[in-house]
């Protein structure tokens, strides 16, 4: 099961601190902290010292089950190459872990981290720093291969030369349909009487807002200020009637399964493990769209083995790898053709994953999912003052 902590709400320094700092950083012109591409790459040791450090999110690779510290996949790749890999779950918010990084990186200085994992959006920041590398693509064929054309093109990093998604999954509704009654399929059904006092939110901007918008028919990879300032007061005129139960982070699951809350803005990962207990629970793209994200594989300037990194990040992206690290965090999977090696599997359970939308989004599902345009270092400031004044953070 992945951590429900991955997704973790913009908190605290998150909020305001961290964004507000990376405001005023890049506000105009050439940023203070940014860093010209002839800069970030450093003497790669790769060859001689056949190592990496690999910085990810807790319980967000396969683990075996009788030994706690074995990690099948990575264990594989180690006899494979000959590479040795330290393996860190350090990253537990993606505003935490940009605080413990940045100074070394705004400071032309090695992180000690070959390769980490962040959500897009917060890659986004990354990529327009120039803090990050350019892969070599011609040495990571099954990456070129076997990514999800889905993923290909974010906006922040058009033709994924700097990012390669790690795991990927969806921003939909989960609800309770014995309780309520009734089917959703538009995000306005949230907003019907008889869910009033009994429907939460996200509390993160990043994680919220493009799904809101798509429910107001908005192509969110082209979305504008005026688009967001609709979506704020629909948001507002709910909360103030009481419609808006809370504004959550991953907590979302303990009112959806105690029957408090009836339905949620869910993240798929969380509704796979939700439906294993209970299943009443449900999950749904609306009609009008939802937003596809990933959270993705960064090699941060002067990575000391920058060549031993791509190996592993290829590696990953054959489909038999891919299938075994999706069968077991449960989130979309960015290698479609890993779908066929779980459905030949004997093991039925195994098998019947290549089957779950939640892993490998159909072709009707698949239609009607979008990655967003990620909110630009002028507009985070002033979106998220306003977006954290109606959630209360």
């Amino acid at each position: 099961m992945a951590d429900l902590s991955r997704r973790a709400l913009l908190r605290g320094m998150g909020g305001i601190g961290v964004t507000g700092a990376l405001a005023a950083m890049t506000g105009c012109g050439v940023p203070p902290a940014y860093v010209e591409e002839a800069d970030r790459g450093g003497a790669d040791r790769s060859a001689r010292d056949r190592k990496l450090v690999f910085a990810n999110w807790p319980l967000y690779i396969d683990v075996d089950d009788r030994h706690k510290q074995r990690r099948p996949t990575l264990d594989a790749f180690e006899r494979r190459t000959g590479i040795s890999v330290t393996y860190t779950e350090e990253i537990n918010d993606n505003d935490e872990f940009f605080g413990k990084i940045s100074p070394s990186l705004m400071n032309h200085q090695s992180t000690g981290r070959d390769l980490i994992v962040i959500s897009d959006w917060m890659c986004a920041r990354f990529v327009r720093l120039g803090w990050v590398q350019k892969m070599d693509r011609a040495a990571q064929p099954h990456v070129a291969a076997h990514l999800d054309p889905l993923l290909r093109t974010p906006h922040f990093d058009p033709g994924r030369t700097h990012s390669v998604p790690w795991q990927s999954g969806i921003t939909g509704i989960a609800y309770n349909r014995k309780k309520l009654g009734r089917e959703i399929k538009h995000t306005s059904d949230l907003w019907k009487d008889d869910l009033r006092g009994r429907v939460t939110l996200l509390s993160g901007l990043d994680e919220s807002f493009a799904l809101l918008m798509q429910g107001e028919g908005v192509d969110i990879t082209r979305w504008t200020a005026d688009d967001f300032h609709r979506m704020t007061d629909r948001v507002r005129r709910l909360v103030s009637k009481g419609h808006i139960r809370r504004f959550t982070g991953n907590d979302y699951i303990k009112d959806l399964d105690s029957g408090d809350v009836l339905a949620a803005q869910a993240y798929s990962g969380d509704v796979i493990q939700l439906q294993a207990d209970n299943p009443d629970i449900e999950f749904v793209v609306p009609q009008e769209g939802a937003e596809l994200w990933a959270e993705s594989l960064l090699i941060p300037n002067l990575a000391e083995h920058k060549r031993n990194a791509e190996r592993l990040i290829d590696y990953y992206y054959r489909p038999e790898v891919a299938a075994e690290l999706a069968a077991w965090v449960n989130y979309v999977c960015p290698v479609p053709a890993a779908r066929e090696v779980l459905a030949s599997s004997k093991d039925k359970e195994r098998a019947a994953l290549a089957e779950d939308p939640l892993i490998f989004p159909d072709d009707s599902m698949r239609k009607r999912l979008a990655i967003a345009r990620d909110i630009t270092s002028k507009e985070r400031t002033e979106f998220a003052k306003e977006w954290n004044a109606i959630v209360g953070l």
